[in-house]
Formats: C-alpha cells, sequence, structure tokens
C-alpha cells in the first residue's frame, strides 16, 4: 500500500497541481538511537514509528486529493481532520460553492 500511494502520488499529483506530500517528514526513524531501548522495545518503536507515520502521510496526501476533488465540509462533524479540512467551503453552501471552488482547489500556498 505504501508503494502504490506513493506511486499515485508521484504520478498524479504533477498532473493536478498538487504539492506532494515529503514521506520523510511523516515516517522517522529516531528511536533507534535510545541507548536505554534493548533490542526488543527498539524493533517495537521502529514498527510503531513506521505504521503511524505512514497512516499520517496517507491522510495527508488523502488529505490533498479530497481538497482538490472535493472541498466541502461534512455535515457532521468529524474526528481526525487532517491538515487541510479549513479550507473547505461549508456545507450547503452552493454559492460559495460556485464562486470558490476553482481557489478552494488550487490553495496550497501555505504548503510552498
Amino acid at each position: 500500500m505504501d508503494i502504490t500511494i506513493s506511486l499515485y502520488q508521484a504520478i498524479c499529483f504533477p498532473i493536478y497541481g498538487i504539492p506532494k506530500v515529503k514521506r520523510q517528514d511523516y515516517i522517522i526513524f529516531d528511536r533507534r538511537y535510545l541507548n536505554y531501548l534493548n533490542i526488543i522495545e527498539k524493533i517495537n518503536c521502529a514498527y510503531c514509528s513506521y505504521v503511524n507515520g505512514l497512516f499520517g502521510y496517507f491522510q495527508e496526501i488523502a488529505g490533498r486529493i479530497e481538497q482538490f476533488w472535493c472541498p466541502i465540509k461534512h455535515a457532521k462533524r468529524i474526528k481526525g481532520l487532517h491538515s487541510r479540512y479549513q479550507k473547505f467551503i461549508d456545507y450547503g453552501d452552493a454559492e460559495t460553492y460556485r464562486a470558490n471552488v476553482e481557489t478552494a482547489r488550487h490553495d496550497f500556498k501555505d504548503l510552498e
């Protein structure tokens, strides 16, 4: 799945002008340098670093995809909002959507 999502981003994001997500910003293996951890603890930490980092990486990619294709907030409150959600247009606001959808789709200035 890691390779599939990374390939999708590498191929599709440039086509649509979506800034790429840097994988190394999400998957960080720094706990191996902690001398007070034994080998089992270091392996466990590496696994957790990878899995949690990967989910964060996927969420950011998905958020950018959602911003481009459907920048509309949900009617109900959702848990676990991604970083792009606040840029979305309010649910049910058709007038603002039609007036601002193209701007919302390409509003990645904060990532540059």
